[in-house]
């Protein structure tokens, strides 16, 4: 049986357990990838998880969110639901960030939130959040195009290798997009040569060096909503790789937008503060936070860098100037300093 139409009936009976009929109209997707699957039906949401997702993992994942419900879009249930080959989930619809309204992007939420989390006691057996599993899967699936397509990958220009002493923001980033389809899988060696100088804990090969405290694992604006929508108080959502490990792995994502040239610095520095000001563990109070973001970020931006030239090999198409800019930061990079490799407060 289709999963789709499936995990639609499993929405309705949901919204409405005890009407035979519906007025409120149809089940609409909200996403359909090879790693979910989410449908919404009036007020809920059912998300069908990642095949091979590990039942007791994501319980204690949606027990932690149950018991946060000021940072964490808390669930309907905390069952879990078994639907084909596939883990079900039920949450209350909220409103998403506005992709077309960048200005209106809550960076002061996110800070404030991220700091709540991370200051939060991790429950008891909580796995490892899966941030670096996640970009060792990224290079993975780079590898794998990479041997999938007729081109032969050539060394990055010798422009574009010029070390930077860390992932530190350079405002004289002017992105030189790709012309021709091949030119995509030629940007990878310098992806693949900023990974293998990560530590070994960024690229899921060691544990996370510690303390370890509750960490979101795949943060960006999109895992925001407002519950009750429209106008509710802002929430984290998606529990897939929430888990314990370090804390600047969640504020590495900006801070490699921010980086690479992407994020405007006023944004940053209104995600930053807002973090600081409550109290985050990830980085000090004041001072210097790349001490702790390099790493992190170094990661993010490779793991970023890698999807893209997959997405292009795929498509055949040229990089765009977002992920030529990326590229270019993985070129700059150079091996990780020996006292950044912890990529934790001290």
């Amino acid at each position: 049986m289709n999963l789709l139409p499936a995990l639609a009936a499993h929405a309705e009976a949901t919204a409405h357990p005890t009407e035979t009929t519906c007025a409120c109209g149809p089940t609409t997707t909200l996403a359909d990838r090879e790693d979910a699957t989410v449908v919404r039906h009036a007020g809920t949401v059912a998300k069908a998880h990642a095949p091979g997702t590990d039942p007791t993992e994501l319980s204690l994942r949606l027990t932690t969110a149950a018991r946060l419900p000021e940072v964490l879009l808390a669930p309907l249930t905390s069952t879990v639901t078994p639907l084909h080959d596939r883990l079900v989930t039920l949450w209350p619809h909220g409103a998403p960030v506005d992709p077309d309204d960048p200005d209106a992007a809550p960076w002061e939420a996110v800070g404030t939130l991220l700091a709540r989390l991370h200051r939060a006691a991790p429950p008891t057996a909580l796995p490892p959040m899966r941030g670096p599993a996640k970009a060792a899967r990224a290079i993975a699936r780079l590898h794998a195009a990479l041997s999938d397509t007729p081109h032969t990958a050539a060394p990055a220009a010798a422009s574009r290798t010029e070390p930077a002493p860390t992932l530190a923001p350079d405002p004289a980033i002017t992105p030189d997009p790709a012309t021709a389809p091949d030119l995509a899988p030629r940007a990878a060696p310098a992806v693949l040569r900023a990974w293998a100088a990560l530590p070994p804990w960024a690229r899921a090969e060691a544990a996370m060096p510690g303390p370890a405290y509750l960490c979101h694992g795949d943060l960006h604006l999109g895992q925001l909503v407002r519950h009750p929508a429209p106008h509710g108080p802002w929430r984290l959502i998606d529990v897939d790789d929430l888990g314990v490990g370090v804390p600047a792995w969640d504020l590495a994502r900006p801070a490699a937008w921010y980086a690479c040239g992407l994020l405007p610095p006023g944004e940053w520095t209104r995600f930053l503060t807002a973090y600081q000001r409550t109290g985050g563990p990830a980085v000090p109070s004041d001072g210097d936070p790349w001490a702790a973001l390099d790493v992190p970020a170094r990661a993010l931006t490779v793991q970023t860098a890698a999807l893209a030239i997959t997405k292009a090999v795929a498509a055949r198409r040229p990089l765009d100037v977002v992920e030529q800019a990326l590229v270019d930061a993985c070129a700059r990079m150079v091996t990780v300093p020996r006292q950044l490799t912890g990529g934790h407060p001290d």
